[in-house]
């Protein structure tokens, strides 16, 4: 592969370590050039020629790279993305993009003024679950939807280390955490929704942030999807729920990339991705007579790859990133919403 793009990460913790680095590592089209490692110095280990840059602002001024991925704690997406931008880098942000609509706006609108393009990291649209849950809705089995549900449930008393996650500043807490994943894979099958009533509460000892969110999104043909997420669920119930007129779908939240990727496993290797038998989707389909036939539902094959191929597609080739900009507008008006009320999204 000719003219990889020359990428840098701006941090080496969990999220460069197992969501990015693998990746563009191991992607053809991509070279993965430099990290910001203020203290630790570990990613020249782990990838022998990476530059170790002190400070942001070293990466920043490498007149190589041209990608930034943004994984830096969610409260400074917006203020490093912009100077990445400024230094006139593209700029590939993990969720949340921002804390609100007007913050995302005007990032895409920096974008364009520097000629730059402004991609945002929504990895789980390649979960194996999610695509297997997309697949069977695709195919028209379910008949009219009436009523689907997508969980991210689990069970975790103690507050974050991670002091941005737990402190009440804009961005924090559980919607903005999980919720970004939820609403995109809604976003991304169902579009944008009529209007959304969102409930959130803290339930765990001393925690200043919602722990717990569900969004009910109504959709045309009285079509009603509800995301939710809670950090004190002892025994999850299946992570998607979908009704139909014809039929009704159960998939538990299998994907296994991450656990792979945190034991090292490459991207590249067969087993990548794959799911482990025993977690297959339930599909109850009804036929004539109202007779009932369930069948199991094997996992599609997960990869991550399929983003930064859209990545490299959306850089050198100048196809739609999949992941568009009005959907990321709705999902932020949708994370920004204030409970409690049915809102419009215009």
């Amino acid at each position: 592969m000719t003219n990889p793009i020359k990428t840098g990460l701006l941090a080496y913790g969990m999220s460069g370590k197992v969501f990015h680095a693998p990746f563009v590592a191991t992607h053809p089209s991509f070279d993965f050039r430099a990290v910001v490692e203020r203290r630790h110095k570990q990613a020249t280990h782990d990838y022998p020629g990476v530059i170790s840059y002190d400070s942001v602002e070293a990466l920043l001024a490498d007149h190589e790279l041209e990608l930034v991925i943004v994984n830096t704690p969610s409260n400074t997406h917006v203020e490093l993305a912009q100077q990445a931008l400024q230094a006139g880098k593209h700029v590939l942000i993990e969720k949340p993009m921002a804390a609100t609509v007007a913050e995302a706006q005007a990032l895409f609108d920096l974008g364009r003024e520097v000629d730059k393009q402004v991609l945002v990291y929504q990895n789980r649209r390649w979960d194996s679950d999610f695509q297997t849950v997309r697949q069977t809705i695709e195919s028209g089995q379910l008949g009219q939807l009436i009523e689907v549900h997508f969980r991210y449930d689990r069970y975790k008393t103690t507050l974050n280390p991670k002091p941005f996650k737990e402190t009440p500043v804009p961005g924090s807490g559980l919607v903005y955490d999980l919720g970004p994943h939820l609403l995109d894979q809604a976003i991304s099958l169902f579009g944008k929704p009529l209007r959304s009533h969102k409930t959130t509460g803290r339930y765990r000892a001393n925690s200043q942030v919602d722990d717990y969110f569900t969004i009910h999104l109504q959709y045309p043909q009285g079509l009603n999807v509800f995301v939710t997420s809670g950090l004190l669920v002892a025994n999850p119930l299946p992570a998607f729920v979908v009704h139909g007129t014809t039929g009704s779908l159960h998939k538990g939240r299998v994907d296994t990339q991450e656990t792979q990727l945190q034991q090292g496993l490459s991207p590249t290797a067969p087993e990548y991705g794959q799911e482990a038998p025993g977690h297959e989707g339930t599909l109850t389909v009804v036929g004539a007579g109202d007779e009932k036939t369930t069948t199991k539902i094997p996992s599609v094959k997960g990869d991550y790859t399929g983003l930064f191929e859209a990545v490299y597609q959306a850089l050198r080739n100048n196809v739609s990133y999949p992941i568009q900009e009005e959907q990321v507008l709705w999902q932020m008006a949708l994370l920004e919403q204030n409970p409690g009320d049915w809102a419009f999204l215009g």
